[in-house]
């Protein structure tokens, strides 16, 4: 019907009906008007900008090391931050610290299963995933991996309810039971895997760094069963979805973009402009805004404007080496974990690092 409400000839309007019916579309003619309005003197492109993003604070940590993922605990409301040798832990609600797990040998990334109250880290350096208790902090078991070298990345993925580590070194991905806390199978992805994320719904997509390409597995069989070609993108590493819209965003550091892909089709739907060396991209459904943190010391922020038109808005400073980053999608805040360096080099200079906190203005 086109829209268009046809009534039955036989409907008599009264002078009531007919002035009820005309007062309930004045608003909507209004709304539109408006709008008209607003596109044609330019303020639409205005409102997008409006949604910027401003320095809030800074959270001084303890200790020296590198530094790498950082993930957020929502029902617990803290946030961990990956750091050498340990995990600093952050209470979200007064963002100060509240924690530490440390004894560790060299760690990547942190997957949160509340179900199981427990939490899961990959240690590189041990080739082992750490299993610790989300109330208390402390380490529950250390289970060794097989046939892994590089444990790097980590996830919970709550539709097979299992732990999956994503190794960088021996080109596979190691299957957790977080509830027998045991090793339960090895997911072979054909290259040198980065981020990677669950749909919830049994399938998980995961970047491959040195074959530029996107792979998606099924969490029940533990098999690859699509493998999509992300050119131009080179050189993926942070993995973001979109579930509502079917879309994941993932951030290249060969050609300095993030590339938007269809996971229906495969295709690459569009590719924008970011800063250099980045590693991470978070994506906050309510706002629309897809963050992309890199080495250079800035975020590039982008509008979704749709499922498949994307606008960048802002580009946030940061700081030097800033390219890790997590959402609190309650907050809509996101956090930085990162340290000074002297200047010109890669030389963390000890005692300074931190996880720098940016708020919508």
């Amino acid at each position: 019907m086109n829209g268009v409400q046809h009534w039955p000839r036989q409907y008599k309007f009264s002078t009531e009906s007919k002035s009820k019916f005309k007062s309930k579309k004045e608003p909507m003619k209004k709304f539109v008007s408006i709008l008209v309005l607003m596109v044609s003197v330019g303020l639409l492109p205005q409102l997008l900008h409006a949604q910027t993003y401003e320095l809030d604070k800074s959270i001084s940590l303890p200790g020296d090391g590198g530094y790498d993922y950082l993930s957020i605990d929502k029902v617990n409301n803290r946030l961990y931050v990956s750091h050498g040798t340990a995990v600093n832990v952050i209470d979200l609600k007064t963002e100060k610290p509240a924690g530490l797990i440390g004894d560790l040998k060299g760690i990547h990334g942190i997957a949160i299963d509340n179900k199981a109250n427990r939490g899961f880290i990959s240690d590189g350096k041990a080739n082992a995933v750490v299993a610790f208790d989300l109330k208390t902090l402390k380490v529950i078991a250390t289970i060794a991996l097989t046939d892994a070298n590089g444990p790097d990345a980590i996830m919970y993925d709550p539709y097979s309810d299992r732990v999956f580590s994503f190794n960088g070194e021996s080109n596979n991905s190691s299957v957790v039971d977080p509830n027998t806390l045991k090793q339960v199978g090895t997911v072979a992805l054909g290259g040198a895997p980065e981020f990677a994320v669950a749909d919830g719904k049994g399938k998980i997509y995961n970047n491959l760094e040195d074959k530029s390409s996107l792979n998606i597995i099924d969490s029940k069989t533990l098999k690859v069963i699509k493998n999509y070609p992300l050119a131009p993108c080179g050189g993926p590493t942070g993995l973001a979805l979109d579930a509502a819209n079917q879309r994941v965003f993932t951030v290249c550091r060969e050609n300095k973009g993030v590339s938007v892909v269809n996971i229906n089709t495969g295709k690459v739907v569009t590719t924008l402009p970011i800063g250099a060396g980045v590693d991470a991209v978070v994506y906050d459904p309510e706002t629309k805004l897809i963050f992309c943190s890199c080495g250079d010391g800035v975020t590039t922020i982008i509008k979704q404007l749709s499922a498949d038109e994307y606008k960048v808005i802002q580009t946030l400073q940061t700081a030097y080496r800033a390219r890790t980053m997590a959402l609190d999608t309650k907050t809509h805040k996101i956090y930085l974990s990162v340290a000074e360096f002297v200047k010109g080099t890669r030389t963390a200079l000890p005692n300074t690092f931190k996880v720098l906190v940016y708020k919508l203005k």
